[in-house]
């Protein structure tokens, strides 16, 4: 039987807490989670180290997946425009069960590995495309499909399963176990087993952003003013990195349609809108070159 399929010993009488001692058995269990993580480092480093050279080649982020591990995939990849700018073609999440399976579960959806491998083919993935699978199981049917249909194309493929030794982290290219074990309700993979593969989701996209130079320092300079929180965000971020009053980093957002890099670049350089861009291209988006 899978690990997080079987009940915890430590919990056998769960229903039986009182409200303190079930909120501690539940909170404490989410610690097991970032050691799942640590422990995973190194694949995880494999697999920013593998994805970088595909994605700044032009290839995309595929989030692959079914029930939390799918919506999980579904909001690591929507996350990615207003806080990098990253476009929305380029983050393509497929969930079992379609889109409305976000907010209604589809039944025997996960069954389907034909329809895993079609979904992916009906977005004609390519080598550069990168496919993060997730499943706590590692052994969901409609995730396999898929994976079975990155390979025929080459793609890279990135398996996130929580049970070792499981086929999606045997297939895929660069396998990531989260070893999180037996859950406090047994088999709801909800808890601590989502939480890890949300955690190893936001290390994966952020550190490969940051590697494709989205962040100057540890500042958000690629980020999309979409609220007016964020255009504040982007004011600050100007002043602060321009050095420059409000006034001016308002003036000069304005004129680079709120692109933070492009605004800085133009202020510190003293460039035309246009010559900052072209200097941006000609050092792949990397501020802090264009800058020197």
């Amino acid at each position: 039987m899978l690990r997080t399929e079987t009940s915890s010993v430590e919990h056998a009488e769960l229903d039986l807490y009182g409200v303190d001692q079930l909120v501690a058995a539940l909170v404490d269990d989410h610690a097991l989670a970032v050691r799942a993580v640590q422990a995973a480092a190194p694949a995880i480093s494999a697999a920013v180290s593998a994805m970088a050279p595909r994605i700044a080649a032009g290839g995309r982020l595929i989030y692959v997946g079914a029930g939390t591990s799918g919506r999980l995939g579904i909001l690591d990849s929507v996350e990615l425009f207003p806080t990098f700018s990253w476009p929305h073609e380029r983050a393509v999440p497929l969930l079992a069960g379609g889109l409305g399976a976000m907010f209604d579960a589809v039944e025997g959806a996960e069954d389907n590995d034909g329809k895993g491998a079609a979904d992916l083919r009906l977005i004609y993935p390519v080598y550069n495309d990168v496919v993060l699978l997730i499943a706590a199981s590692g052994t969901t049917p409609y995730v396999l499909g898929a994976l079975k249909a990155a390979h025929t194309v080459g793609a890279l493929t990135i398996g996130i399963a929580n049970n070792p030794a499981t086929p999606l982290l045997r297939d895929a290219d660069v396998g990531i176990c989260l070893d999180t074990g037996p859950e406090v309700i047994a088999g709801s993979t909800r808890l601590k087993a989502g939480t890890a593969q949300k955690i190893v989701l936001n290390t994966l996209s952020s550190a490969l952003m940051v590697r494709l130079h989205k962040v100057y320092g540890n500042l958000m300079v690629d980020l999309h003013a979409t609220n007016a929180k964020l255009v504040e965000r982007a004011l600050r971020l100007t002043m602060r990195v321009a050095g420059v009053d409000e006034a001016s980093a308002r003036a000069m957002l304005a004129r680079c349609h709120y692109q933070v890099k492009l605004a800085i670049v133009a202020l510190r350089k003293n460039l035309e809108v246009e010559q900052a861009q072209s200097l941006l291209e000609q050092t792949g988006g990397d501020m802090r070159r264009a800058l020197r």
